[in-house]
């Protein structure tokens, strides 16, 4: 159903310091702002499995964020940089570029190798992804041994940290060990990811097992989180949003494991948005594998997802608008305003929130 709410219903001013710069001494020792029942309550993440029951069933996005990041340059000395959004096959991948002046379709430029290497890692313009007015660009990626673009990006790429973390550049950067573990959940398994789903970043093994002795189940989805989970929503009626396009699927295991779990009475607990979109894109279109552009907006009718572990989001965002759909907008704006006042840290290195799902959901007009 359509929403009363216009974009600027979801901006909100936050004060810089409060954007997580570095990951928390540890996973589960960041901070979590527990809404899941009233009033709402400052906690520690490794609370979270006291605050579940026996016979729920947690899903969490198995994604691996790749090495996605290359740098080079052009036959005539301008720098250019690659963010790789997908794998194509044949050694080509679809790329967001970042070029003074934009190469001409078969150029082929020289990347950057890892120290010691003598790989001849080079790019070669195809021409835009996936049509000619396509947001990205095909290039075949290759090397003197002909390795596939999984293993170039490991060997010689850079981990794509949000724009909102600031470092030195990548291929000097002190702490590219360490994000190279942090900006990665402790399941990471297929690889396809640009961006971390970072409510799941809070999860350890410790905590995993804590789940398990208490008897609450584990289950996961895939979603290929792109770029474009950064960028704001830009149209101010929102049903004029054309949302970025992602790849997930929700494996049959997954499937009787959500069908189990509402037989029993257990309760769906969803780790971040993005596996919220896999679950809800099953959902609303039957298929368990593809490509998502669902947009989740106050209205939207939940079918599958009871809590919601999430960060907290940017302005004007497309997640920001998601868990608004979910607990309510009010109670949102009244977590958002808490978190701010508490000092609570923000975006994809920062703290989280256990959300329950708001109940005969029914919109209301911002003041």
């Amino acid at each position: 159903m359509p929403t009363p709410y216009t974009l600027s219903d979801f901006d909100f001013h936050l004060p810089a310091h409060l954007i997580a710069q570095q990951p928390s001494a540890q996973r589960s020792g960041s901070r979590l702002l527990d809404a899941s029942s009233s009033p709402p309550a400052d906690r520690i993440f490794r609370e979270l499995p006291s605050l579940l029951r026996a016979g729920d069933l947690l899903v969490m996005n198995d994604t691996r964020v790749l090495k996605a990041r290359l740098f080079g340059e052009k036959p005539t000395g301008g720098k250019l940089e690659l963010l790789v959004e997908r794998v194509l096959g044949g050694n080509q991948v679809a790329a967001h570029m970042r070029v003074s002046k934009k190469p001409e379709v078969g150029a082929t430029v020289a990347l950057h190798t890892a120290p010691g290497a003598a790989d001849g890692l080079s790019a070669t313009l195809l021409g835009r992804w996936p049509d000619a007015d396509g947001p990205l660009f095909r290039f075949v990626l290759s090397n003197n041994a002909g390795d596939d673009p999984y293993l170039l990006m490991e060997r010689h790429g850079h981990m794509p940290l949000p724009p909102y973390i600031e470092r030195q550049q990548q291929d000097a950067n002190p702490d590219a060990a360490q994000d190279a573990e942090r900006y990665q959940t402790v399941f990471a398994k297929a690889p396809g990811a640009v961006a971390a789903p970072t409510a799941a970043l809070h999860f350890d093994q410790a905590l995993l097992a804590d789940l398990q002795a208490r008897g609450v189940h584990t289950a996961y989805v895939t979603l290929h989180v792109g770029a474009g989970t950064f960028q704001p929503v830009k149209t101010e009626n929102l049903a004029e949003h054309r949302m970025h396009s992602e790849w997930y699927q929700v494996p049959a295991a997954t499937q009787q494991a959500v069908a189990d779990c509402k037989a029993r009475g257990g309760r769906v607990v969803a780790v971040g948005t993005t596996t919220v979109r896999s679950l809800e894109s099953w959902a609303a279109t039957g298929q368990a594998q593809g490509d998502t552009q669902i947009f989740i907006t106050p209205g939207f009718a939940f079918a599958h997802v009871d809590m919601l572990v999430t960060n907290f989001h940017l302005p004007k965002s497309s997640l920001m608008l998601l868990v608004s759909a979910f607990a309510g907008y009010e109670p949102i704006r009244a977590l958002y305003r808490h978190a701010m006042a508490q000092e609570y840290r923000f975006f994809s290195y920062g703290d989280a929130m256990l959300l329950a799902r708001q109940s005969a959901q029914q919109p209301q007009a911002a003041t």
